[in-house]
């Protein structure tokens, strides 16, 4: 198989053993902007538990959140751990929000990916998997997100060198696949979800969806 027949295969197996997923559950495009920031370096059950108490002080909206003070805040969101690092991130991102585009997210919408991609590269705190996260999940945008998962599954199975960065995964999914924001979605979720359950650093190969497919397990990744 070639690449895209081989990614398009493992999309294919994960997709007949999972189901779909339905990411990202949130009430809100905001609410996903958000939990993209949260979950840097945490556990979704983490972010899910600083999400609740955000709800339950009525703060996500941008108005709100943007007006509320840091102390506070980093309170609230404290289950997700680095919480001060985390509230300085949401600040810059809500700084950046309402200097430029009125505090709507709605303004976000019509702008093209590449563009409002490096203009959220360039809010301090936000990496290129977050940026990625609010663009695919928040704002339904054909950008596909890379992960631990993605290189340790990718990699083991001979598509992805050690040595690759973000961008070169990236662009390997991204000229093997239909540039669809639907098809991003799923198949990040599924990756996130064999990585969980199989492809682990210590890798439980037997009953793997992937097992009968030729691989290595090599540590590094």
């Amino acid at each position: 198989m070639n690449n895209r027949e081989l990614i398009l295969e493992i999309y294919q197996r994960l997709l007949d053993r999972y189901s779909r997923q339905n990411w990202w559950p949130s009430d809100s495009r905001f609410e996903i902007i958000v939990g993209a920031i949260l979950t840097q370096n945490t556990n979704w059950s983490n972010v899910e538990k600083a999400i609740n108490n955000l709800k339950k002080n009525n703060l996500l909206t941008p108005e709100e959140m943007y007006q509320c003070d840091s102390q506070i805040l980093a309170e609230l969101i404290r289950p997700s751990g680095y919480y001060n690092i985390k509230t300085k991130r949401i600040k810059n991102f809500l700084k950046w929000l309402f200097e430029n585009y009125d505090g709507q997210i709605e303004a976000l919408e019509p702008l093209e990916t590449s563009y409002l991609r490096e203009e959220l590269l360039g809010i301090n705190g936000i990496g290129k998997e977050t940026a990625d996260s609010i663009l695919l999940y928040g704002l339904e945008k054909p950008t596909f997100i890379v992960d631990a998962y993605t290189a340790r599954i990718f990699g083991r199975h001979g598509l992805i060198d050690s040595y690759w960065g973000y961008d070169e995964i990236k662009e390997l999914f991204e000229s093997n696949l239909d540039k669809d924001a639907k098809l991003y979605n799923e198949y990040h979720a599924l990756i996130v979800t064999l990585g969980k359950e199989h492809c682990k650093k210590r890798p439980i190969c037997k009953g793997c969806p992937l097992e009968s497919l030729a691989h290595e397990i090599e540590e590094y990744f």
